[in-house]
């Protein structure tokens, strides 16, 4: 992931604007923020125009190099026969994707200052199909965005498995991050009944305990990668609320 991936908001006669109005303090142009946004996400939200009508579908995805000289893209998973995968043809769709966390709640004294802490990336792009012979390794790479060390696990796909289903690559080279990490922005002399609570209620993604399937052999245990997936996402929510501690600080 190159450095202008966060840092090139402005537009061009292909892109648009993506410069924060708003807020502006909150965008950021680290590209380990976006990295790290990308890495911790699951489901991409993508929006594109399908009948001249404006639409927006989530997608199972990861990120990665597939070595043809594009560095790391945004890789979406579905399948040949899909809606946005029939719009990319052979030339690529026109694409704007949001991945968002919800890290907490901020309860303030009155709803009107009360907010949330969040990370997000919107990131457009054209979407292009990944060439037949790159697939296999990005749909490897899918996987292991979504379920590490998974691979290891199980069979390798079958050459019919792989033909029936499909990658789209978006490059990270128009991306807009932003961020909100504090508390209430309160003070001592706002005027507000500090017998109210106020306060950030930390919000995170946890795993519950793993469901075996019915036809499972009774003596399969739970494989390494599925308990380390809950080791992950735990750290992660303890990573999550000591952040959201400081910044209320």
């Amino acid at each position: 992931m190159t450095s202008s991936s966060a840092a090139s908001p402005a537009a061009t006669n292909n892109t648009p604007n993506l410069t924060v109005r708003r807020k502006r303090e909150r965008q950021s142009f680290d590209p380990a923020v976006l990295e790290q946004i990308l890495a911790e996400g699951l489901i991409a939200h993508v929006a594109m125009v399908r009948d001249g009508m404006p639409i927006v579908l989530p997608y199972l995805y990861g990120t990665g190099d597939l070595g043809d000289g594009r560095g790391t893209q945004l890789l979406l998973h579905g399948s040949t026969g899909g809606g946005l995968f029939l719009d990319a043809g052979t030339e690529g769709v026109p694409v704007s994707v949001g991945i968002t966390h919800l890290d907490g709640l901020v309860y303030a004294r009155s709803l009107h200052d009360s907010s949330a802490n969040y990370r997000s990336a919107m990131i457009y792009g054209c979407a292009q199909p990944v060439p037949l012979d790159l697939r296999r390794r990005a749909l490897w790479i899918v996987g292991e965005h979504l379920m590490p060390g998974r691979r290891a696990e199980v069979r390798e796909m079958t050459e019919r498995e792989v033909a029936a289903t499909q990658v789209l690559a978006v490059p990270l080279d128009h991306v807009s991050v932003k961020v909100r990490c504090a508390g209430t922005g309160e003070t001592a002399d706002d005027g507000e009944d500090h017998g109210v609570w106020a306060g950030v209620l930390p919000l995170s993604t946890c795993a519950g305990e793993p469901i075996v399937s019915g036809l499972s052999d009774a003596d399969a245990a739970v494989p390494p990668s599925v308990a380390g997936l809950v080791r992950t996402l735990d750290g992660r929510a303890g990573a999550s609320r000591a952040a959201q501690v400081a910044g209320s600080l």
